[in-house]
């Protein structure tokens, strides 16, 4: 069993910056990767950057630029840099910890933390 809580959402004006993070725990035998994601009220969930355990990032192309990835191993945790923030970046932002386990791979999310960009 794996448990993942994000944290340090919040509500900031445009232009600001937040950094919210993701820690797993639990049962995690080797992290493969780690992806926010972020979902309005009906609408699909989006994917909005990944890092893996080989270091590769990548970023949804309204992001490049402004969001940065990171993650700390040591800790399982994975953080999202958030800066020159928009409107239109108002979503619950999602953590998916995907962990190896023989050869499945298993997806693992957690709760959302709401980010709010309004003046």
């Amino acid at each position: 069993q794996v448990h993942v809580v994000e944290s340090g959402g919040g509500v900031v004006q445009p232009g600001g910056s937040l950094r919210p993070s993701c820690a797993a725990s639990g049962s995690i035998f080797s992290i493969k990767a780690m992806y926010w994601y972020r979902q309005a009220p009906g609408k699909e969930r989006e994917w909005v950057a990944v890092v893996t355990s080989a270091g590769y990032t990548n970023y949804l192309d309204s992001v490049k630029g402004r969001f940065t990835i990171s993650s700390d191993n040591a800790k399982n945790t994975v953080y999202l840099q958030m800066n020159s923030l928009k409107p239109e970046d108002t979503d619950v932002y999602y953590c998916n910890v995907q962990v190896l386990r023989g050869p499945v791979l298993y997806d693992n999310w957690g709760q959302g933390t709401q980010v709010t960009v309004s003046s």
